[in-house]
């Protein structure tokens, strides 16, 4: 590892292999397993730097394609750095921009070099390169990085997807070669699309550049729950141990459970706060869409297990009378239920598996939960 970045692990639960560690950063100690709450513009969208640590964050994300269209990379480097900018002095991590070039842009022409595409924003041509991906990370400084990486859609025939897992491999020798700063993680990302024989050969070739943590892309993309579990399953014996193990853009609480019980440390999701600014909660007892009509008249809190500030100090017909009147502290307090809600999620399930009874914790969840 960099010497600024170590990994302890704690713990492997003696069951499922589901592990607790403690990762250490230059700007704090991440407790595993951990949800990463994404702030994909340098804000997590409708909570307060102070109100994310209350709920019990940790680590935050930020998204390098959007930050480098709006306000701009070197704007940021100029002030402070990212967690400066955002006022955010805990662990930072920052995706490639790969997954959103893909996504958003329209692409002109993906080769060796890297992914030309227009801008959603202006329609502005601009290139994507492993070396470019790396600089504005770098500009960012946040301290965790991702190599820069084609995501194959789910459907993508064993071809396509051999073809992108080994453009992957290509670029990610030279996001290695471009990484100047010691105070950064860079994670390789296994790809592969749903092919056993694909993913195998991306993890080997990732190995050699597994310093400080392996992420594994491409999965939660629309395909069945079990197809992903069925491949973690098959990467579960084959990961590296001594690292942290990141599952990308997965973060409903039952693929949070599921995950942990195939080995992975670290998750995160937009699905939290986008819910919310919908009306919809996580609760001990199931989600709660709380614009429906059977709420009007509740005034019970969210959950009465939640110690958030909202379950503390309002209603579901408080709630439900902001949404449907379109106020902004709807979206806000939801959201911060739903993180809090996240994070205790994941405390009980490290508290279980130091107990070694996470299986047991799992079925009670799901028993109350219903999923």
């Amino acid at each position: 590892m960099a010497p600024n970045f170590y990994f302890e692990l704690q713990h492997v639960e003696k069951y499922t292999g589901a592990r607790a560690g403690v990762f250490h950063t230059p700007h704090g100690d991440i407790l595993t397993p951990v949800y990463m709450p994404v702030g994909t513009q340098a804000t997590v969208k409708g909570m307060l730097p102070k109100d994310l640590k209350e709920a019990g964050s940790s680590i935050i994300l930020s998204n390098t394609y959007h930050l480098y269209m709006r306000p701009g990379d070197e704007l940021i480097k100029r002030a402070g750095g990212l967690h400066k900018f955002m006022n955010w002095d805990g662990p930072i991590l920052t995706d490639s921009g790969g997954f959103q070039v893909f996504s958003l842009s329209k692409l002109n022409k993906i080769t060796d070099e890297g992914v030309y595409f227009n801008s959603h924003v202006d329609g502005s041509r601009h290139l994507f390169s492993p070396e470019k991906s790396v600089a504005i990370q770098e500009n960012l400084g946040s301290d965790i990085i991702m190599a820069f990486d084609q995501c194959s859609e789910y459907g993508y025939t064993h071809s396509q997807a051999q073809e992108a897992m080994e453009l992957t491999s290509r670029w990610l020798e030279r996001c290695a070669a471009a990484k100047t700063r010691d105070d950064q993680a860079l994670f390789p990302i296994v790809q592969g699309n749903f092919y056993k024989d694909l993913r195998g050969e991306s993890l080997k070739r990732c190995l050699p550049y597994v310093k400080d943590g392996i992420a594994i892309g491409g999965l939660s993309v629309g395909e069945p729950k079990p197809l992903m579990y069925e491949m973690l399953d098959y990467l579960k014996p084959i990961l590296p141990e001594g690292v942290p193990r990141y599952l990308m853009g997965v973060g409903s609480p039952d693929c949070l459970i599921e995950g942990v019980m195939r080995g992975i440390d670290m998750f995160d999701c937009v699905l939290a706060t986008r819910v919310a600014r919908n009306g919809t909660a996580f609760t001990s007892k199931g989600k709660v869409v709380v614009r429906n009509g059977v709420y009007k008249e509740d005034f019970t809190p969210l959950d009465e297990k939640c110690n958030c500030y909202c379950c503390k100090n309002y209603t579901k017909a408080y709630l439900r009378h902001l949404i449907n009147v379109g106020e902004m502290l709807s979206g806000m307090l939801l959201s911060m239920h739903n993180i809090t809600f996240l994070h205790k999620l994941m405390s009980d399930i490290r508290e279980a598996i130091f107990a070694d009874s996470l299986t047991e914790f799992a079925k009670q969840f799901y028993s109350e939960y219903g999923e």
